[in-house]
């Protein structure tokens, strides 16, 4: 573990004080993004970046909240904040849980070794995927952009009094029946309570259902035009003023992170000049607390219903992080250890979690600084997450002054800078297939559910891919009858010079793959190619690899056929792995005996012409 930790300490703390530094605008961001507010991006950085270094199988990988998490950690702190009646305090404990439940799903992963399989994903799965967060994150940042906020504009909430008055009345009423004290004869509580509800509770309400209303894409699109009406223009310049900062510094130089440029010159400069913005929200001072209320007031049907997404988050970190790893590996000369790897982040993760931080990953961007910063050890990963929490421990205050106009237009940027263009550029040349799978996952990604559209991705994929090598597999695997082998079915190098006599008395089926459910259908229709005449079929099995359940009763089905119609089958090649499972269910010997097993062509010829009636 600490083998090699502080060969190369002036290098690592150089690139862990460079990464840390460019980590800290983006950790505030993401944290605002998630919904959670700064602290908990910050959170996230400090005890993903200590402990997946520390634990993790990446020498100079840096972590912490990265964009797909952020994307996706949102959509379940939305849901579940609303599902809590819009309290973020009531609901944390659910959301901290979830996260907690993810980083041990990502341990997990990595001790079962999963971790080399993440390559297998499809590219055009990640390619609309990583596209699909950088329109959403453009989108929702167009409101803050904007200067645009929903708990400000009274006018809008007040559309909301009636629904709030409705949901508080719902409350009083299941609360009642809980109690039981509801009955229809008498709702004399029921008024009394509800002459109590105060006009700060309605509000607190219609404020609630204005943000639900207004979040997510599609509630940006339809509060935009409120935006642009009532724009705040100076917090827009702010933030225009952080997004041209940030790309023309980088023309000047990139040994200084230009995101931190933009942020502390954009914040003093509107700081001294008495600017009147909205700042972020407070951030606390003083180390992380134990969220210890995620235990002692769990509920399982609170959090049951984002299983799957919890998974989602595993298995996205997962990816997130082995891709960077890759990128390490290339920069470096060395190989990360993809499943030590998962099992960092996940330990990263879930300590995050309890701490009250949101969830992450290996970061790119970050660690590519820290490379090239002179970093080679995960030394470099723990420094830049002691530099993130001593800034919090003395500078949160100050970090607390920021505007959020500002980190509104570094999440810009975060959107313009994470879409795959490789891959929409290449749409034009890219299989029609492949192109429909991207397209489905951005599309879905976008307007539905990240979760769901990577699943359709997913799935959409794999059909594909089946049919392919079904298709592949039909086309090169034939039923040839001896006499016709030689001139039009391009025989195998062995088919040479078959006695007259046996010519219309035997056939071939050559298999060329593996016979998996993608071509069984296929693979039936050998009976229906074979003439009356035939005495013998010779299935030649060497180039199978492979044969999965389906291809196995596949099999089955046509050697009963054969078998019906006194049809003597060999086979030929027969590897390991198809002889096992055709020997499970006792095919081997009772439909095909030992004695038809021929390790090669030749012998079978040798035995059929023995024994066939000419």
């Amino acid at each position: 573990m600490f083998k090699g930790l502080f060969s190369n300490p002036r290098g690592d703390i150089f690139g862990g004080v460079t990464a840390g530094i460019v980590a800290l605008p983006l950790a505030l961001a993401f944290g605002v993004q998630s919904g959670l507010g700064p602290s908990a991006g910050l959170y996230g950085a400090i005890f993903i970046g200590f402990f997946a270094s520390f634990f993790g199988g990446t020498n100079t990988q840096i972590s912490g909240p990265t964009a797909p998490m952020t994307a996706v950690s949102m959509i379940v702190i939305a849901g579940i904040i609303t599902a809590n009646d819009g309290d973020v305090a009531k609901a944390l404990p659910y959301i901290l849980l979830v996260f907690l439940l993810s980083g041990l799903m990502q341990i997990a992963l990595g001790m079962a070794g999963v971790g080399r399989y993440i390559k297998y994903i499809p590219y055009p799965v990640v390619s609309g995927f990583m596209t699909a967060i950088g329109v959403i994150i453009l989108i929702t940042q167009a409101l803050p952009l904007l200067g645009y906020y929903t708990s400000d504009d009274t006018e809008y909430i007040s559309e909301f009094k009636p629904e709030a008055e409705e949901v508080l009345l719902d409350k009083i009423l299941k609360d009642e029946a809980g109690e039981g004290i509801l009955v229809l004869e008498d709702f004399k509580e029921t008024v009394e309570r509800a002459e109590d509800i105060t006009e700060d509770e309605i509000m607190t309400e219609a404020v609630t259902l204005a943000k639900n209303d207004s979040s997510g894409v599609i509630g940006a699109i339809r509060t935009l035009p409120r935006a642009l009406a009532r724009a705040n223009w100076i917090e827009a310049l702010l933030a225009l003023l952080t997004i041209g900062i940030i790309y023309g510094f980088r023309r000047i130089t990139t040994k200084i992170p230009s995101t931190l440029v933009a942020l502390l010159v954009v914040s003093v400069g509107a700081y001294l000049l008495g600017v009147n913005y909205s700042p972020i929200e407070q951030i606390p001072s003083g180390f992380p607390s134990f969220q210890i209320e995620m235990f002692t007031g769990f509920r399982l049907s609170q959090v049951s219903p984002y299983v799957f997404t919890a998974l989602t988050l595993a298995f996205l970190g997962a990816i997130d992080s082995l891709l960077t790893s890759v990128v390490a590996d290339n920069m470096t000369k060395t190989r990360h250890r993809p499943n030590q790897e998962l099992i960092g982040q996940g330990i990263g993760n879930s300590i995050a979690a309890v701490f009250g931080g949101i969830p992450g990953a290996g970061a790119t961007i970050r660690t590519v600084v820290n490379i090239r910063a002179g970093a080679s050890t995960r030394l470099s990963g723990m420094i830049a997450a002691v530099l993130l929490l001593s800034i919090l421990l003395v500078l949160g205050p100050i970090a607390s002054r920021i505007p959020a106009a500002v980190l509104a237009g570094i999440l810009i940027t975060v959107g313009i800078g994470v879409m795959d263009y490789k891959g929409l550029k290449a749409i034009p040349k890219m299989p029609l297939n492949e192109v429909v799978i991207m397209l489905t996952v951005l599309i879905l990604s976008v307007f539905w559910n990240l979760v769901y559209a990577v699943g359709i991705g997913l799935v959409l994929a794999s059909l594909i891919f089946m049919k392919k090598i079904g298709d592949l597999t039909a086309a090169q695997s034939k039923v040839v009858q001896l006499d016709i082998s030689e001139e039009m079915s391009l025989p195998w190098n062995d088919e040479f010079n078959i006695p007259e006599e046996l010519q219309g008395k035997v056939f071939i089926k050559r298999l060329n793959g593996p016979l998996f459910f993608g071509y069984t259908s296929d693979f039936q229709r050998l009976v229906s190619d074979i003439s009356p005449e035939a005495q013998y079929v010779i299935i030649r099995m060497g180039q199978v690899p492979y044969m999965d359940q389906s291809g196995l009763y596949a099999m089955e089905e046509v050697l009963l056929l054969l078998n019906r119609l006194g049809v003597t089958t060999i086979l030929e090649g027969l590897r390991e792995q198809p002889k096992l499972m055709m020997s499970s269910i006792e095919m081997i010997p009772d439909l095909v005996a030992e004695e038809y097993l021929f390790s090669s062509f030749n012998e079978a010829m040798v035995f059929i012409r023995d024994r066939v009636e000419v």
